[in-house]
């Protein structure tokens, strides 16, 4: 049978069209149609064409349409020292109205010093479903043997994070001479990058892998953003240094994560395009992203439409489908 070259609904007949043409049509909007449209008009416009991300007033207002709502700590829940505001009424409100909440968190610390964390800064343990963590993902990998060395060099945000993780595994954590791969957990608040050049140098001559439980580049403080691990690691990368990750964006975290809520319908509720928003898409969960958390600074006082267009360009991130300014 022959397939017509045409299609045909009702009375009309259409002919095929290539569509890929249409994808050049957000930089003709932003070349030639956005100097003539009035300012007012055009961010309407621009949403609804290329960036595709609806802002909304809470989460309540979407809420319904998930079966788990998964947060992000740092720069959503808490900025490490304390609760925002409106966050934990927020939670309250969507626990009691009967929604599964659960925290997912490139934490390298495990799931159960992350939950006292949480519940020191007034979220009750009793909202969520589930903790889970990448250092605890890494745990797990190494009590089952999923990881051929024992012999680690931590590099910690305090010390003693790193032996307080290793409780019940059967590994050293040693000097560097002595190690077989590098476990970085975290950095302190004050570190540099080039303090640690030495120790990156020394790894990488003796071939040392880095297993990474905390991927986040920048995390933020109630006084501004600081390095975290992922910076540590991804410097070592650059210079063909080998590093395994845990955390997101990656997907293990997420399908374990899912596989253990035994879900259909997610929403990820984060502060990173990097991570939290693409770490989401990936595994096909709907996202919102949070400004006041690591971009607060971008979206203060700015265009809501004209910060995440240059957000997304330049992290070369796919659009969030949502965004609000905090938890509420």
């Amino acid at each position: 049978k022959k397939v017509s070259p045409k299609a045909r609904w009702g009375f009309w007949v259409f002919s095929k069209i290539d569509y890929s043409a249409f994808l050049l049509f957000p930089l003709i909007c932003d070349a030639v149609i956005e100097p003539i449209l009035t300012v007012k008009i055009w961010p309407k416009i621009k949403r609804m064409i290329y960036i595709m991300t609806q802002c909304i007033n809470s989460l309540a207002q979407i809420a319904q349409k998930y079966d788990a709502i998964v947060f992000d700590q740092w720069g959503v829940l808490h900025d490490g020292s304390c609760a925002y505001a409106g966050a934990i009424d927020c939670l309250v409100g969507l626990a009691k109205a009967g929604h599964s909440l659960s925290v997912l968190s490139n934490s390298g610390k495990r799931a159960a010093p992350n939950a006292k964390r949480i519940a020191d800064m007034g979220f009750s343990n009793g909202l969520f479903n589930q903790i889970m963590t990448s250092g605890e993902a890494l745990w797990h990998d190494i009590d089952q043997g999923k990881i051929a060395q024992s012999n680690f060099f931590a590099i910690e945000r305090e010390q003693g994070d790193a032996l307080a993780w290793a409780e019940g595994l059967r590994i050293e954590l040693t000097e560097l001479h002595n190690a077989q791969a590098v476990l970085l957990m975290g950095l302190p608040d004050a570190a540099k990058l080039a303090d640690w050049q030495p120790v990156l140098d020394q790894a990488f001559a003796a071939d040392l892998p880095i297993y990474c439980s905390n991927p986040d580049q920048h995390s933020p403080r109630a006084d501004g953003l600081v390095i975290s691990a992922g910076a540590l690691a991804r410097a070592y990368s650059q210079r063909s240094g080998r590093v395994i990750y845990y955390g997101k964006p990656h997907r293990p975290v997420f399908q374990a994560l899912s596989t253990s809520l035994q879900a259909q319908r997610f929403l990820m509720v984060g502060d990173s395009l990097e991570h939290d928003i693409a770490g989401a898409q990936a595994v096909g969960w709907d996202s919102v992203l949070i400004q006041k958390g690591l971009y607060a600074s971008a979206f203060s006082n700015a265009d809501h439409d004209v910060v995440l267009k240059t957000l997304l360009k330049d992290l070369a991130c796919q659009p969030p489908t949502y965004s609000i300014k905090q938890l509420q």
